[in-house]
């Protein structure tokens, strides 16, 4: 058998010192090692491998090139609690939206690395897995995670009983599709050979139901809001169903009123960096357009004449941020701000209270008019 020019002994005697070594393992694969820096700012050394030796010398010197701008690479001899804090920090926040990466670092935080951060990752299993899910499914959180002490009055295990305050169906799920993302990620970086959290199974936990508004509760909520200046949105949102942060991120060249149609294209959100900003919509899908009925158009023409006569009114304060529903110096509204009110007129049509359309279509029953599931009405 020939053994390629590049693969000859001569040629690896010429790399260069803190290259590391490539050579050909029995199984025929090739193995590359070498040090890079750790999460503990240490150096350790890391093996790659390849169907060729140019196939591992490349993953070496990617993995060498990475430490040497310094970021640290994980090891298969470290915790799972380092590989969650490098992936949170070097990777996912990369690939997730601001808000996102801050519930995935929360739950990290608070479940993974105190249930399973010690583990090796290399020698972390199914079985472990499953036990920490376990427990974390029958344990009062209330009592691990010590809320009670900070309490003025202490009314689970600081005062002697449980409250039995446990992880939802959903919570669980979500930080179980944490640990396996993380992980995944860990298998791409050939760091361990499987994803043993995919493994697991949680079951499909069940969504809370949404009980959206009858007809006659709406048009309760309504009357009580007849003459507020958030009327045109709460009217829009009670036919349409359109999320809290898509209806505070349109903007009038979204809509038609002649064609008596909307285009959704952004969110509204806050975020700790940026403020509040405009963000694409929760998915590709999410992006659409819709009908608006007719009671609306007419709400909305009002509601531009007015926010006109705001306009002038503020003179040179007013911020021209373009949305249709602003405050009334033409600055965006925040998401709290507008819940706020629709609990309180929840309250004064002495309606029960629900979340503010927490998914698209919570339309109130019996609504003559819908979200059009097309992009075209």
């Amino acid at each position: 058998m020939t053994t390629a020019p590049h693969d000859t002994p001569a040629s690896r005697r010429t790399r260069a010192n803190g290259d590391g070594t490539v050579y050909q393992r029995k199984d025929r694969r090739w193995e590359a090692a070498g040090y890079v820096l750790a999460p503990d700012n240490t150096r350790r050394r890391v093996r790659v491998y390849g169907n060729s030796r140019t196939e591992a010398l490349a993953k070496l010197t990617e993995k060498i090139a990475a430490s040497n701008r310094g970021l640290p690479a994980v090891t298969t001899q470290g915790s799972l609690a380092a590989f969650l804090t490098y992936w949170l920090e070097n990777v996912a926040v990369h690939h997730l939206r601001e808000n996102t990466h801050t519930r995935y670092t929360a739950v990290a935080r608070l479940y993974l690395i105190p249930g399973l951060g010690r583990k090796k990752l290399a020698k972390l299993t199914a079985k472990d897995v499953r036990t920490w899910l376990n427990q974390l499914r029958t344990t009062c959180q209330c009592c691990t995670r010590g809320l009670d002490t900070a309490r003025d009055q202490p009314v689970c295990c600081a005062a002697g009983k449980c409250c039995s305050r446990r992880l939802s169906p959903l919570t669980l799920a979500y930080v179980h599709s944490v640990l396996k993302s993380a992980l995944e990620h860990a298998v791409r970086e050939e760091e361990v050979p499987r994803n043993v959290a995919r493994n697991v199974r949680t079951g499909t936990p069940r969504p809370r139901r949404f009980e959206p508004l009858t007809a006659e509760d709406a048009r309760e909520f309504l009357a009580a809001a007849s003459g507020h200046r958030l009327q045109p949105l709460l009217e829009l949102a009670l036919h349409t169903g359109l999320r809290k942060g898509e209806l505070l991120g349109l903007r009038w060249e979204d809509l038609d009123l002649t064609g008596g149609t909307a285009s959704i294209r952004r969110t509204l959100q806050r975020t700790n960096t940026a403020g509040l900003t405009a963000l694409p919509t929760k998915t590709q899908s999410s992006e659409r357009r819709i009908a608006l009925p007719t009671p609306c158009l007419r709400s909305l023409e009002q509601h531009r004449n007015r926010q006109g006569q705001e306009r002038e009114a503020a003179g040179a304060g007013w911020k021209d941020s373009g949305y249709v529903f602003t405050r009334p110096d033409g600055a965006p509204i925040e998401g709290a701000t507008l819940t706020r009110h629709f609990n309180t007129l929840l309250r004064r049509a002495g309606l029960r209270r629900i979340r503010l359309l927490s998914r698209p279509g919570a339309r109130c029953r019996d609504c003559s008019r819908s979200v059009s599931p097309d992009r075209s009405p």
